[in-house]
């Protein structure tokens, strides 16, 4: 039998309480500690291997536990959830992270293989493309006393179809933001009493993603890169008492980050953590505006335009859907996002977390 840390034994206990059959719980709980213990690549052959030094064990039962699944993955995910938050981030606002990944995957009969950029192996003048699964993931920030930076814990995971195959199964293509929308909304359905502040990279940025998190303001908070010359506005003037005609949806045009970072005045430098847990010196500009998209509207963002004084990084823009956000704030909050490509990384090298989850 396996022995777990005692701190571990509620969470086990309600992944068992999650699944209907008790002998299907029993298998996954047992595959859930050894998975923990195992050393080198975290696969199904691998987990077994150290379980058969405990007990016999029959391979293909643990394969079909998988394969075969009668048990309901979301539900699972809500007790990770409430698990990882209620130990961890029992109070103050939650702050997620997002990204993509893709998980090499060529077979003929794979479901929902497409042909992906790998972010990993591109850089700004090479794309490589990758043949596989595109997977969406939403992790949990956990800040540890012991470590230099925080540890992104995936929570929920979802898999991005391609246009060919929606359309053979007849459904609405979503693009990774969209589908990111909805990983959210579950998250904040599971906890409607907290607050949630998410940071994601520039396929997160978009105005439909900003609409999303100003429609849900009071739980949800959205910071992400924008561009440097982004056509910001003033908020639309009120209408006039007695004038006809269709009342205005902006207001006058404002300067671009670039433009207002290219002016030096207003100016600001600061000490701010940077990516991987390291510390930068930055000269910052910051304002206010409304981000306009024809026939969308508009939504109120504070940019945040940052100038590396160390001379080591290009100069970054930034945006967050809460204009009462410090500049600080949102600069450390997006170089949080960069725990969760570690996070993925070992994920891809290590375990077929993302396959199982399919």
């Amino acid at each position: 039998m396996i022995r777990v840390p005692r701190d571990f034994k509620p969470l086990l206990d309600d992944l068992s309480a999650a699944v209907a059959k008790p002998q299907t719980a029993r298998r996954l709980v047992l595959f859930f500690a050894a998975s923990v213990l195992v050393v080198g690549d975290h696969t199904v052959s691998a987990v077994l291997r150290l379980l058969s030094l405990i007990e016999p064990v029959n391979p293909s039962t643990f394969h079909r536990l998988f394969s075969h699944r009668r048990w309901n993955a979301t539900r699972l995910a809500k007790v990770v959830a409430c698990f990882v938050i209620n130990r961890f981030v029992p109070h103050g606002p939650i702050k997620v992270v997002g990204d993509e990944t893709v998980d090499g995957h060529r077979g003929k009969k794979v479901y929902g293989k497409a042909r992906h950029r790998d972010a990993v192996r591109s850089s700004h003048s090479h794309t490589v493309f990758r043949y596989g699964h595109k997977w969406i993931v939403l992790a949990i920030l956990v800040e540890l006393p012991y470590a230099t930076r925080p540890f992104a814990l995936p929570i929920l995971v979802a898999l991005y179809r391609d246009k060919k195959t929606c359309a053979a199964e007849r459904r609405r293509h979503k693009t990774a933001a969209e589908i990111m929308c909805g990983l959210l909304a579950v998250l904040m359905h599971w906890f409607p009493e907290r607050k949630f502040i998410f940071a994601g990279d520039n396929a997160y940025g978009t105005h439909s993603m900003a609409r999303f998190a100003a429609k849900h303001a009071e739980r949800l908070t959205l910071v992400s890169k924008i561009v440097a010359d982004a056509n910001l506005f003033e908020p639309p003037p009120k209408r006039k008492a007695g004038k006809n005609g269709r009342p205005p949806v902006k207001g006058r045009s404002l300067p671009s980050p670039e433009a207002v970072a290219k002016s030096g005045k207003g100016g600001k430098k600061m000490r701010v953590r940077w990516y991987g847990g390291g510390w930068r010196n930055v000269k910052v500009f910051t304002g206010v505006g409304c981000w306009y998209k024809s026939g969308k509207g508009i939504v109120s963002i504070r940019w945040v335009y940052v100038i590396d004084l160390d001379g080591t990084h290009r100069n970054e823009c930034f945006f967050a859907t809460d204009p009462a956000l410090s500049p600080e704030a949102i600069i450390e909050m997006y170089g949080g996002r960069w725990n969760i490509e570690i996070t993925q990384a070992e994920c891809v090298s290590r375990t077929s977390l993302y396959r199982l989850a399919a």
